[in-house]
């Protein structure tokens, strides 16, 4: 059993399509209403059907009052890392402190090049993302002394000021699937933000990669806690008998998130599939279940759960 003992978050993967703007935003202000603790969308500015996300996450910011939001995952290669941190400082004080940091490597390569990115390699893209990482940090810490200047193999800064400071500690949650990815995250990230569809065995994946996760969170001197394990579940779908994972009636949703919870370490859900009712019911009914359960059995300090069937 791995509980790594965060606080659980739920939220929403909303699809940015530019021809349905209108309920894409009315979606984000439903999760928001409905409780939920995150809105994401995901960030490819290569895609001419989407809206732009930075654009979208101060439209949405401005929308909510209450829920977080975050690009799921920002796309690196096309948002240089500088910059890239004074954006997140501004919308996270516009908002209140309501912005997280998702961000990845880069994919889809052909695309990012078309729109005038750096093609680079898997192993490039590791390099890049923890130099941009480095960088990011600097920006945001407004009180170490002097300019920012970073001299990498693929990003570098020369002279930058520091600021604006984000209104609060933003966490860095990184997209990660392979060896490389993973040990990056456990080495500087605060987060890691998968998708449970592109995970090589789904759910049976987890014990192996929480463990390349800790690996290196130990080898850097951390605490593995110190990485929050985030989920996208993309397929979702609430029907009257359970057919699969976060498809079936509520119940069968509440035991298998507070599965996941508590054996796997994950404590943040957001799911997909774009359905106003599901985000409804996911705020109202079955996080505050979930919540309730994990809750009881943490405090009764619960064996390890049963082998997943």
């Amino acid at each position: 059993m791995t509980d790594y003992g965060h606080d659980l978050l739920f939220g929403a993967f909303i699809t940015p399509a530019a021809q349905q703007a209108r309920q894409v935003v009315d979606l984000a202000v439903t999760a928001d209403r409905a409780g939920l603790d995150l809105v994401s969308f995901q960030d490819h500015p290569y895609q001419a059907s989407y809206l732009d996300t930075s654009t979208l996450l101060a439209f949405a910011a401005a929308r909510t009052e209450r829920v977080h939001l975050n690009a799921n995952v920002t796309s690196l290669p096309l948002r240089p890392p500088a910059v890239l941190a004074r954006a997140a400082a501004s919308l996270d004080i516009l908002s209140g402190g309501r912005f997280e940091l998702g961000i990845g490597a880069g994919a889809f390569w052909d695309g990012i090049a078309a729109m005038g990115g750096r093609r680079l390699s898997a192993a490039q893209g590791v390099t890049a993302l923890r130099e941009g990482i480095e960088i990011i940090r600097e920006i945001w810490d407004t009180t170490a002394p002097g300019e920012v200047s970073y001299d990498g193999q693929y990003y570098s800064v020369k002279g930058a000021r520091r600021g604006p400071r984000p209104a609060h500690d933003i966490p860095i949650w990184v997209g990660a699937y392979k060896p490389k990815m993973l040990a990056l995250t456990g080495a500087v990230a605060d987060g890691w933000l998968p998708s449970i569809e592109y995970l090589p065995r789904g759910a049976d994946s987890l014990p192996e990669l929480n463990a390349r996760i800790d690996g290196a969170a130990h080898d850097a001197g951390r605490d593995p806690a110190a990485v929050r394990r985030l989920m996208n579940f993309m397929k979702v779908q609430l029907s009257s008998a359970p057919r699969g994972l976060l498809n079936g009636p509520p119940a069968a949703w509440v035991d298998q998130i507070v599965d996941l919870a508590l054996r796997d370490g994950i404590s943040a859900f957001i799911i997909g599939g774009d359905d106003p009712s599901i985000t409804e019911r996911f705020g109202a009914e079955i996080a505050p279940a979930v919540r309730e359960v994990v809750e009881r059995e943490r405090k009764a300090g619960a064996a390890a759960r049963p082998p997943r069937a």
